[in-house]
Protein backbone atom coordinates (compact mmCIF):
# COMPACT_ATOMS: atom_id res chain seq x y z
CA UNK A 1 0.00 0.00 0.00
CA UNK A 2 1.40 3.39 -0.99
CA UNK A 3 1.67 6.14 1.57
CA UNK A 4 0.09 9.45 0.71
CA UNK A 5 2.35 12.40 0.16
CA UNK A 6 2.68 14.46 3.34
CA UNK A 7 2.07 17.93 1.88
CA UNK A 8 3.01 19.78 5.06
CA UNK A 9 6.37 18.04 5.13
CA UNK A 10 7.25 18.67 1.50
CA UNK A 11 6.05 22.27 1.71
CA UNK A 12 8.32 22.89 4.73
CA UNK A 13 11.26 21.34 2.89
CA UNK A 14 10.58 23.42 -0.24
CA UNK A 15 10.21 26.55 1.91
CA UNK A 16 13.68 26.09 3.44
CA UNK A 17 15.27 25.23 0.09
CA UNK A 18 13.74 28.31 -1.57
CA UNK A 19 14.87 30.51 1.30
CA UNK A 20 18.53 29.48 1.07
CA UNK A 21 18.64 29.09 -2.73
CA UNK A 22 20.99 31.99 -3.45
CA UNK A 23 24.81 31.94 -3.46
CA UNK A 24 25.06 34.91 -1.10
CA UNK A 25 22.63 33.34 1.36
CA UNK A 26 24.69 30.15 1.39
CA UNK A 27 27.76 32.33 1.98
CA UNK A 28 26.06 34.09 4.88
CA UNK A 29 25.07 30.74 6.40
CA UNK A 30 28.67 29.49 6.04
CA UNK A 31 30.01 32.61 7.76
CA UNK A 32 27.53 32.37 10.62
CA UNK A 33 28.37 28.71 11.04
CA UNK A 34 32.06 29.64 11.44
CA UNK A 35 31.38 32.62 13.72
CA UNK A 36 28.83 32.52 16.53
CA UNK A 37 27.43 35.89 15.53
CA UNK A 38 28.35 38.65 13.10
CA UNK A 39 27.31 42.23 12.46
CA UNK A 40 25.88 43.38 9.16
CA UNK A 41 29.09 45.34 8.53
CA UNK A 42 31.28 42.28 9.13
CA UNK A 43 29.16 40.09 6.86
CA UNK A 44 29.20 42.79 4.18
CA UNK A 45 33.01 43.04 4.38
CA UNK A 46 33.57 39.27 4.24
CA UNK A 47 31.29 38.78 1.23
CA UNK A 48 32.16 41.99 -0.62
CA UNK A 49 28.52 42.96 -1.06
CA UNK A 50 26.69 46.25 -0.82
CA UNK A 51 25.26 46.74 2.67
CA UNK A 52 21.73 47.14 1.31
CA UNK A 53 21.94 43.79 -0.49
CA UNK A 54 23.41 42.09 2.58
CA UNK A 55 20.63 43.55 4.73
CA UNK A 56 18.03 42.31 2.25
CA UNK A 57 19.30 38.73 2.42
CA UNK A 58 19.64 38.86 6.22
CA UNK A 59 16.12 40.24 6.70
CA UNK A 60 14.64 37.61 4.39
CA UNK A 61 16.31 34.72 6.18
CA UNK A 62 15.44 36.19 9.59
CA UNK A 63 11.80 36.62 8.62
CA UNK A 64 11.68 32.98 7.54
CA UNK A 65 13.30 31.64 10.72
CA UNK A 66 16.71 30.67 9.35
CA UNK A 67 18.50 33.47 11.23
CA UNK A 68 18.01 35.37 14.44
CA UNK A 69 19.32 38.77 15.45
CA UNK A 70 20.27 40.66 18.57
CA UNK A 71 20.97 44.36 18.99
CA UNK A 72 24.10 45.28 20.91
CA UNK A 73 24.48 49.03 21.15
CA UNK A 74 24.33 50.47 17.65
CA UNK A 75 25.01 47.14 15.94
CA UNK A 76 22.70 44.30 15.03
CA UNK A 77 24.32 40.89 15.21
CA UNK A 78 22.96 37.91 13.30
CA UNK A 79 23.24 34.25 14.23
CA UNK A 80 22.01 30.92 12.89
CA UNK A 81 18.67 30.00 14.40
CA UNK A 82 17.99 26.96 12.18
CA UNK A 83 21.36 25.22 12.43
CA UNK A 84 20.07 22.24 10.43
CA UNK A 85 20.56 24.24 7.21
CA UNK A 86 24.32 23.75 7.64
CA UNK A 87 23.85 19.98 7.42
CA UNK A 88 21.57 20.44 4.42
CA UNK A 89 24.21 22.52 2.62
CA UNK A 90 26.88 19.90 3.41
CA UNK A 91 24.70 17.19 1.86
CA UNK A 92 24.08 19.32 -1.22
CA UNK A 93 27.84 19.93 -1.62
CA UNK A 94 28.26 16.21 -2.26
CA UNK A 95 25.60 16.07 -4.97
CA UNK A 96 26.97 15.89 -8.50
CA UNK A 97 25.13 18.48 -10.56
CA UNK A 98 25.21 18.75 -14.32
CA UNK A 99 25.34 22.40 -15.31
CA UNK A 100 23.94 23.23 -18.73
Amino acid sequence: MEEQLNLDRVERIAFVLKTIAHPMRVGIIDLLNEHEKMSVNDITSYLGLEQSLTSHHLANMKMKGILGSKREGKNIFYFLRMKEVVDLIKVLEDVDVIVF
